[in-house]
């Protein structure tokens, strides 16, 4: 019999599925709803209630029932006639609460590290649980005995992606014989699993679960560590990995917080369910992880604020207002809205200029991480400006020399996303067919090298609005820039799941003497990108182009009442996010809480455009 070494914590897991019958939550203006607790002896309901051993007290449960000979370390804990016996064993306690699918939990201040006592006998395998607090201490001595005891291996199972782990975790995961991962690793390795929140991913397999909504309230907190250890047992116990796959999902799909399910009882389930496991080629580690922060960048209700104007933009605002153009100047002047109050709330992605990707928020912290505490993804402009064509006064994007290794060092520097703008300027001559094929090439490439660094990329072909053209101009235009820039992603097998598209709204020129409406503009917009837009691309943010505060808020808002759409939309704004601030700031900082306000007041306004009226 295989004998297993789990190191993890053993918590006391108290569920708790709050009343939403009763009054007592507020919905903030994302939608989102928060329990109103204010400590003032008012009461708060609950209509189920689960308290139950947690954390690797649910392994130990899994590869028990799978007949593997398996323990905690450091604890007396096992598992008897179908119960977790803890006698003596010191557990950790947390609430979780849920409401909806949404859970929250509440965890003690210190976490206690995982227990470590050198096993009298070698086992089979030393199994990191989830729950485990590995310190590099913890990771030292894991390492001196394997080294000690060749027959041992080691499982891990880790929630951070493998180039963000701490150093000691990394040196585990080099030795493992397997890693059972619950995000996605940007380096591929052999004997991985991938447990994401709808499917399990091993090698070229993968196998689709779900949980019922009355499943006891089990949560992730359970369900991944039942999936792994399901896996793992499996494996450990001689089983192919399609065989493995299936009992996970069988397990997982069988189990609730008071019980797992037997091996006997899941390996009848599965005997006639084998074509249930996928053996369709899975995704570069890197696409996944591209994917993944896309769709956070366009996380419902909130946007993407650019804050990328480059040196000779900003040097236009600041003179125009007498301000100097100076690198701090610069600094505190982006510093106002990185360090807004709640700026998580309405922001998903910031775009940065090289500059400030450099420099330092008020506590010390690079602009970049400072951002990435808040939740808030960085991003980073990777175009040098626009060119003109030879003997043309049409203009194409510079940039695409040296762009893998700057690529390269801003993904280490933190940054996840990128931005690239072609400019196309309507006149009785442009824009010609020519100009636009060839700002889509190059868009294509900045777009494959982006992806190839693990980096979303955001495509930004920009019909100008400062021009004469009317609106059915503007609807002919902006379709085949489209449908160009499209052609070319798909030649150069772009990963549209994970590319963004910012791009104009479809309105008449600024110096247009018929001036669209927003009713108009909405109506054409959506029509425009409905027709030329491909279903599967990540979303679509638009760019505010000139337009005036107002205007961009209400026209977002009347396109948004045209929706649905097949993909998420919503803003990456810059001066219409901007301005009021930077009247307010004047280029003394007293006035910095001033600006703030302001800037704020335009984001709701453009979080409030994102619901449909």
């Amino acid at each position: 019999m295989q004998s297993i070494l789990i190191i993890g914590n053993v918590t006391k897991d108290v569920y708790l599925r709050l009343d939403n019958r009763t009054n007592k939550f507020e919905t903030d203006e994302n939608e989102t709803k928060w329990l109103d607790i204010s400590f003032d002896g008012s009461r708060h309901d609950y209509y189920a209630r689960a308290s139950i051993y947690g954390g690797a007290s649910i392994s130990l449960e899994v590869l028990s029932r799978f007949g593997l000979n398996a323990s905690i370390s450091g604890t007396p804990a096992t598992f008897l006639d179908g119960q977790f016996i803890a006698k003596d064993v010191r557990t950790t306690y947390r609430y979780i609460l849920c409401q909806d699918d949404n859970v929250s939990f509440l965890g003690p201040s210190e976490q206690r590290y995982s227990t470590w006592e050198v096993p009298t006998d070698n086992p089979d395998w030393i199994y990191l649980d989830y729950s485990a607090n590995i310190s590099p201490k913890l990771a030292q001595e894991i390492i001196d005995f394997l080294n000690l005891s060749h027959t041992t291996k080691l499982a891990i199972c880790i929630d951070a992606h493998d180039d963000q782990a701490a150093p000691h975790i990394r040196s585990l995961i080099e030795r493992a014989s397997l890693v059972i991962s619950d995000v996605a690793l940007r380096q591929p390795i052999n004997n991985h699993v991938f447990v994401a929140n709808d499917h399990i991913e091993y090698g070229d397999e993968r196998v689709f679960w779900s949980i019922s909504s009355n499943k006891d309230l089990m949560t992730k907190f359970s369900s991944h560590i039942t999936i792994a250890a399901s896996i793992f047992g499996a494996l450990a116990l001689g089983k192919d990995s399609s065989e493995a796959l299936l009992l996970a999902r069988a397990n997982i799909e069988k189990s609730n917080l008071s019980s797992t399910a037997n091996l006997s009882t899941l390996e009848k389930d599965i005997a006639d369910d084998y074509y249930r496991v996928e053996k369709t080629p899975i995704k570069d580690q890197n696409i996944v992880e591209i994917e993944e922060n896309a769709k956070k960048l366009l996380a419902p209700g909130k946007g993407i604020l650019a804050a990328d104007e480059s040196g000779g933009s900003i040097h236009k605002k600041f003179e125009s207002m007498g301000i100097p153009d100076d690198e701090q100047h610069r600094r505190d002047y982006r510093n106002i809205f990185f360090t807004t109050p709640d700026l998580e709330k309405y922001i998903n992605g910031v775009i940065l200029f090289d500059e400030t990707a450099r420099q330092n928020a008020d506590d010390g912290s690079n602009f970049i991480d400072y951002l990435k505490k808040k939740g808030i993804i960085a991003g980073i402009k990777v175009d040098q400006g626009l060119e003109s064509f030879d003997n043309s006064d049409e203009k194409y994007t510079k940039g695409l020399d040296g762009l893998d290794d700057r690529l390269a060092e801003y993904y280490k520097m933190g940054a996840r996303f990128a931005k690239w703008r072609a400019a196309f300027e309507v006149t009785d001559h442009s824009p010609t067919n020519s100009a636009i094929e060839k700002n889509a090439e190059i868009l294509a490439d900045y777009a494959l090298a982006c992806q190839k660094a693990s980096i979303v990329p955001i495509v930004e072909p920009e019909l100008v609005y400062d021009g004469d053209y009317t609106i059915e101009q503007s609807i002919e235009y902006t379709g085949k820039i489209l449908d160009q820039l499209f052609a070319k992603l798909a030649e150069r097998n772009v990963d549209l799941p994970g590319c963004i598209l910012k791009v104009n709204m479809v309105l008449a020129g600024k110096q247009q003497s018929n001036q669209s409406t927003p009713g108009e503009i909405g109506r054409a917009t959506a029509l425009t990108l409905r027709q030329h837009v491909p279903g599967d691309l990540a979303g679509i943010v638009f760019l505010s182009g000139g337009q005036s505060v107002e205007q961009a808020t209400e026209n977002l808002q009347e396109i948004t009442n045209n929706g649905p759409f097949p993909w998420p939309v919503t803003f990456s704004y810059a001066r219409a996010l901007q301005d009021p601030a930077l009247q307010a700031w004047k280029g003394d900082n007293t006035n910095a809480d001033a600006a703030r306000a302001a800037f704020k007041e335009r984001l709701i306004a453009n979080c409030e455009a994102l619901k449909e009226k």
